[in-house]
């Protein structure tokens, strides 16, 4: 069982900068895949990136250009530098794993809010 802690977040203006941070414990194994989703009120839960234990990427598109993901291999961490933020960047982001390459399993942390307003 992986259980992740996340930190980070609160309260930021228009165009300011957050950084939120996510470290897994429960398996002694590489993860493959860290990430974070975040979901705002009345929507649904959306991908906002994720890193591969290999180095690859992926972005949510309204978040590509503006916010930078980042892991540790060895400390089993990962990092989400949140820049330009705009209202709608508010919600909720939850920390999210895929320990195995070949298994769907995923676990997920218990959320951190974001908000962003002036």
């Amino acid at each position: 069982q992986v259980q992740l802690v996340e930190s980070g977040g609160g309260l930021a203006q228009p165009g300011g900068s957050l950084s939120l941070s996510c470290s897994a414990s429960g398996t002694t194994l590489s993860i493959y895949e860290m990430g974070w989703y975040r979901q705002a009120p009345g929507k649904q839960r959306e991908l906002v990136a994720f890193v591969t234990s290999g180095g690859t990427t992926r972005y949510g598109p309204s978040v590509e250009d503006r916010f930078t993901i980042s892991r540790d291999n060895a400390k089993k961490t990962v990092l989400l530098q949140l820049n330009s933020l705009k209202p709608e960047d508010t919600g909720v982001y939850y920390c999210n794993v895929r320990p195995l390459f070949n298994n769907p399993q995923r676990y997920w942390g218990q959320g951190t809010q974001v908000t962003v307003s002036s």
